[in-house]
Protein backbone atom coordinates (compact mmCIF):
# COMPACT_ATOMS: atom_id res chain seq x y z
CA UNK A 1 0.00 0.00 0.00
CA UNK A 2 1.19 3.50 -0.78
CA UNK A 3 0.26 6.86 0.68
CA UNK A 4 0.44 9.70 -1.82
CA UNK A 5 -0.44 13.37 -1.84
CA UNK A 6 1.03 16.83 -1.81
CA UNK A 7 3.56 18.15 0.66
CA UNK A 8 1.93 18.74 4.02
CA UNK A 9 -0.87 16.21 3.43
CA UNK A 10 -0.04 14.12 6.51
CA UNK A 11 1.23 10.97 4.82
CA UNK A 12 3.83 10.09 7.45
CA UNK A 13 1.24 10.20 10.23
CA UNK A 14 -1.13 7.94 8.32
CA UNK A 15 1.65 5.48 7.44
CA UNK A 16 2.44 5.11 11.15
CA UNK A 17 -1.22 4.69 12.14
CA UNK A 18 -1.94 2.12 9.43
CA UNK A 19 1.20 0.10 10.17
CA UNK A 20 0.17 -0.11 13.82
CA UNK A 21 -3.35 -1.22 12.88
CA UNK A 22 -2.02 -3.89 10.52
CA UNK A 23 0.38 -5.10 13.20
CA UNK A 24 -2.45 -5.41 15.72
CA UNK A 25 -4.26 -7.46 13.11
CA UNK A 26 -1.38 -9.93 13.05
CA UNK A 27 0.18 -8.82 9.79
CA UNK A 28 3.93 -8.62 9.23
CA UNK A 29 4.45 -5.01 8.12
CA UNK A 30 7.35 -3.28 6.41
CA UNK A 31 7.21 0.52 6.60
CA UNK A 32 9.34 2.45 4.14
CA UNK A 33 9.50 5.71 2.22
CA UNK A 34 10.72 7.06 -1.08
CA UNK A 35 13.17 8.45 -1.53
CA UNK A 36 15.14 7.45 1.52
CA UNK A 37 14.17 3.86 2.29
CA UNK A 38 17.69 2.56 1.63
CA UNK A 39 21.20 3.89 2.19
CA UNK A 40 21.41 4.81 -1.49
CA UNK A 41 17.92 6.31 -1.29
CA UNK A 42 18.95 8.51 1.62
CA UNK A 43 21.81 9.88 -0.47
CA UNK A 44 19.49 10.47 -3.44
CA UNK A 45 16.99 12.17 -1.12
CA UNK A 46 19.68 14.56 0.05
CA UNK A 47 20.65 15.36 -3.55
CA UNK A 48 17.17 15.97 -4.94
CA UNK A 49 15.57 17.67 -1.94
CA UNK A 50 18.40 19.52 -0.24
CA UNK A 51 21.29 19.77 -2.68
CA UNK A 52 22.23 22.39 -5.21
CA UNK A 53 20.25 22.82 -8.41
CA UNK A 54 19.23 19.58 -10.11
CA UNK A 55 17.76 19.78 -13.61
CA UNK A 56 14.22 18.47 -14.02
CA UNK A 57 15.21 15.51 -16.20
CA UNK A 58 18.05 14.56 -13.86
CA UNK A 59 15.62 14.82 -10.95
CA UNK A 60 13.25 12.37 -12.67
CA UNK A 61 16.05 9.91 -13.34
CA UNK A 62 17.34 10.11 -9.77
CA UNK A 63 13.88 9.31 -8.42
CA UNK A 64 13.63 6.38 -10.84
CA UNK A 65 17.04 5.09 -9.72
CA UNK A 66 15.91 5.29 -6.10
CA UNK A 67 12.80 3.24 -6.82
CA UNK A 68 14.63 0.61 -8.87
CA UNK A 69 17.11 0.00 -6.06
CA UNK A 70 14.38 0.17 -3.42
CA UNK A 71 12.19 -2.43 -5.12
CA UNK A 72 15.08 -4.80 -5.79
CA UNK A 73 16.57 -4.65 -2.30
CA UNK A 74 13.65 -3.89 0.04
CA UNK A 75 10.13 -4.12 -1.37
CA UNK A 76 10.31 -7.25 -3.54
CA UNK A 77 12.04 -9.33 -0.81
CA UNK A 78 9.48 -8.17 1.77
CA UNK A 79 6.56 -9.07 -0.48
CA UNK A 80 8.14 -12.46 -1.24
CA UNK A 81 8.35 -13.09 2.51
CA UNK A 82 4.64 -12.36 2.90
CA UNK A 83 4.88 -8.92 4.47
CA UNK A 84 2.52 -6.04 3.85
CA UNK A 85 4.50 -3.07 2.56
CA UNK A 86 3.30 0.40 3.53
CA UNK A 87 5.23 3.16 1.79
CA UNK A 88 5.26 6.92 2.13
CA UNK A 89 5.27 7.81 -1.61
CA UNK A 90 5.85 5.58 -4.59
CA UNK A 91 5.62 5.87 -8.38
CA UNK A 92 2.62 8.22 -8.45
CA UNK A 93 4.64 10.94 -6.73
CA UNK A 94 7.14 10.93 -9.58
CA UNK A 95 4.38 10.94 -12.17
CA UNK A 96 2.66 13.88 -10.44
CA UNK A 97 5.73 15.89 -9.38
CA UNK A 98 8.07 15.38 -12.32
CA UNK A 99 5.51 14.53 -14.99
CA UNK A 100 2.93 17.21 -14.19
CA UNK A 101 4.66 19.61 -11.81
CA UNK A 102 7.91 19.76 -13.79
CA UNK A 103 5.95 19.39 -17.06
CA UNK A 104 8.13 16.53 -18.31
CA UNK A 105 5.12 14.53 -19.52
CA UNK A 106 3.16 12.26 -17.22
CA UNK A 107 3.07 9.39 -19.73
CA UNK A 108 6.84 9.46 -20.20
CA UNK A 109 7.49 9.51 -16.46
CA UNK A 110 4.94 6.73 -15.91
CA UNK A 111 6.77 4.52 -18.40
CA UNK A 112 10.11 5.31 -16.76
CA UNK A 113 8.73 4.51 -13.31
CA UNK A 114 7.08 1.28 -14.45
CA UNK A 115 10.38 0.12 -15.91
CA UNK A 116 12.25 1.13 -12.74
CA UNK A 117 9.96 -0.84 -10.42
CA UNK A 118 9.58 -3.79 -12.83
CA UNK A 119 5.81 -3.44 -12.72
CA UNK A 120 5.54 -3.77 -8.92
CA UNK A 121 2.54 -1.60 -8.01
CA UNK A 122 0.53 -1.19 -4.79
CA UNK A 123 -2.75 -3.04 -4.36
CA UNK A 124 -4.09 0.20 -2.88
CA UNK A 125 -2.91 3.78 -3.16
CA UNK A 126 -4.36 6.23 -0.65
CA UNK A 127 -4.27 9.83 -1.87
CA UNK A 128 -4.44 12.39 0.92
CA UNK A 129 -5.89 15.34 -0.94
CA UNK A 130 -5.06 18.85 0.25
CA UNK A 131 -5.10 22.18 -1.54
CA UNK A 132 -1.81 24.00 -2.11
CA UNK A 133 -2.88 26.55 0.49
CA UNK A 134 -3.45 23.91 3.17
CA UNK A 135 -0.18 22.18 2.32
CA UNK A 136 1.73 25.46 2.52
CA UNK A 137 0.19 26.30 5.90
CA UNK A 138 1.41 22.98 7.30
CA UNK A 139 4.94 22.92 5.92
CA UNK A 140 6.53 25.55 8.11
CA UNK A 141 9.34 27.95 7.31
CA UNK A 142 12.07 25.43 6.43
CA UNK A 143 11.24 23.78 3.10
CA UNK A 144 13.04 21.49 0.68
CA UNK A 145 13.39 22.16 -3.07
CA UNK A 146 9.98 20.74 -3.98
CA UNK A 147 8.09 22.12 -0.99
CA UNK A 148 9.40 25.59 -1.85
CA UNK A 149 7.82 25.55 -5.31
CA UNK A 150 4.88 27.91 -5.90
CA UNK A 151 1.19 27.17 -5.61
CA UNK A 152 0.85 26.64 -9.38
CA UNK A 153 3.33 23.77 -9.18
CA UNK A 154 1.53 22.20 -6.22
CA UNK A 155 -1.85 22.69 -7.90
CA UNK A 156 -0.62 20.77 -10.97
CA UNK A 157 0.70 18.00 -8.71
CA UNK A 158 -2.61 17.79 -6.83
CA UNK A 159 -4.67 17.64 -10.00
CA UNK A 160 -2.55 14.83 -11.38
CA UNK A 161 -2.92 12.73 -8.24
CA UNK A 162 -6.69 13.12 -8.61
CA UNK A 163 -6.48 12.30 -12.32
CA UNK A 164 -4.60 9.08 -11.56
CA UNK A 165 -7.20 8.14 -8.97
CA UNK A 166 -10.11 8.81 -11.31
CA UNK A 167 -8.50 6.66 -14.00
CA UNK A 168 -8.29 3.58 -11.73
CA UNK A 169 -10.87 3.93 -8.92
CA UNK A 170 -10.56 0.26 -7.95
CA UNK A 171 -6.94 0.85 -6.89
CA UNK A 172 -7.26 4.26 -5.25
CA UNK A 173 -8.87 5.74 -2.16
CA UNK A 174 -9.00 9.54 -2.12
CA UNK A 175 -9.35 11.04 1.35
CA UNK A 176 -9.75 14.64 2.46
CA UNK A 177 -6.28 15.30 3.83
CA UNK A 178 -7.45 18.42 5.67
CA UNK A 179 -9.56 16.29 8.04
CA UNK A 180 -8.36 15.31 11.52
CA UNK A 181 -5.77 12.49 11.43
CA UNK A 182 -7.98 10.11 13.40
CA UNK A 183 -10.86 10.61 10.96
CA UNK A 184 -8.58 9.94 7.98
CA UNK A 185 -7.28 6.80 9.67
CA UNK A 186 -10.81 5.61 10.40
CA UNK A 187 -11.77 6.02 6.74
CA UNK A 188 -8.71 4.07 5.61
CA UNK A 189 -9.37 1.28 8.13
CA UNK A 190 -13.03 1.09 7.07
CA UNK A 191 -12.01 0.70 3.42
CA UNK A 192 -9.45 -1.99 4.24
CA UNK A 193 -11.91 -3.81 6.50
CA UNK A 194 -14.51 -3.85 3.73
CA UNK A 195 -11.83 -5.22 1.39
CA UNK A 196 -10.94 -7.97 3.88
CA UNK A 197 -7.42 -6.70 4.52
CA UNK A 198 -8.20 -5.82 8.15
CA UNK A 199 -10.54 -7.76 10.38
Amino acid sequence: MAFEGGDGAGKSTQVTLLAAALGRGGRDVLVTRQPGGTELGAQIRQLVLHGDHVSARAEALLYAADKAHHVDTVIAPALAAGAVVVTDRYVDSSIAYQGAGRDLGADEIARLQDWAVAGVLPDLTIVLDVTPEVGRSRRGAVQDRLEAEGDDFHAAVREHFLLLARAAPQRYLVVDGSAAPELIHAEVVAWLSAAGVLS
